[in-house]
């Protein structure tokens, strides 16, 4: 291996675990540098500018305050895209990945009407708007920072993307035409969780995007599911990214407000963490 990965390994060895530490040495010198396969695995010393060791110690303080190399770089891959993220928005992750290719793989017609709550950096809506065929998109966030990132990223991907700064839990909301599809990965961490969680999660990410009170967990779902019996089309379909603790709870709500056929699918881990309804 190169000389500068070994390097950037054991800078790392107090903060991260080995796997860790290679695996942000790779990212790295790949993403940041540009090193070729044969530069990185080759093992054969090149000189380093002095501009880009200051980078590179830079990106390690970072990274051993614990900040998210994502919010480093200014961006995060979201199936198969970039997206500028910012930690006015929560990080894409795989599994809300999983979430669009359900709601894709369920909805071949063309023009459907699509509204995503709690949007973030926009990668639902902009990835449901490039995957769909020609559909009618319109996401909703609290934040106003958040929509700025998500409206950057809906430009640079080319797709038109009706946003609104919205809180869902005010009685409220904006008017618009009934949706076929509705999708929401809002808040679902419980406030005994944070003891659990990692500090670049915990530290970084939007708390307004992550938590939720002890004694209310399903509060967003339980608000957006109802939202949902007034702007779904009948028959329309409902998606929820959800706390794999409370697949059994999810299912009851939405059986207690009236929809049909709710099924919750696991995630690659085996973790209860999506969910589809049908609005009667």
């Amino acid at each position: 291996m190169h000389p500068i990965y070994t390097y950037i390994k054991d800078n790392l060895s107090d903060t991260y675990t080995p796997s860790e530490g290679a695996a942000l040495a790779k990212w790295i010198l790949t993403d940041v540098f540009h090193f070729s396969v044969t530069e990185l695995y080759g093992g054969k010393g090149t000189n380093f500018p002095e501009n880009e060791r200051k980078r590179l110690e830079d990106i390690l303080g970072r990274l051993r305050n614990f900040e998210p190399m994502q919010y480093i770089l200014g961006e995060a891959r979201f199936d198969g895209r970039t997206f500028r993220v910012t930690p006015d928005v929560l990080i894409p992750r795989p599994e809300t990945e999983e979430l669009v290719d359900w709601i894709v793989h369920d909805h071949p017609k063309s023009h459907l009407r699509v509204l995503d709550i709690g949007t973030g950096s926009g990668c639902i809506p902009i990835t449901l708007a490039l995957r769909l065929d020609r559909p009618e998109v319109a996401a909703w966030d609290i934040s106003g920072q958040a929509l700025a990132v998500a409206r950057e990223n809906a430009e640079t991907h080319g797709v038109k993307i009706a946003f609104s700064q919205t809180d869902i839990l005010c009685p409220h909301v904006p008017s618009i035409n009934k949706v076929d599809i509705l999708v929401s990965n809002p808040p679902y961490v419980t406030e005994n969780e944070r003891a659990d969680m990692a500090p670049n999660v915990l530290d970084w990410e939007p708390e307004l995007a992550l938590f939720v009170p002890n004694n209310d967990p399903l509060r967003f779902y339980r608000r957006i599911a109802g939202l949902g019996r007034e702007l779904l089309v009948p028959g329309g379909s409902l998606y929820f990214e959800i706390n794999r603790s409370y697949g059994k709870e999810m299912v009851q709500l939405l059986h207690d407000l009236g929809y049909r056929e709710v099924e919750i699918r696991q995630d690659l881990s085996g973790n209860d963490r999506m969910t589809k309804a049908i609005r009667p």
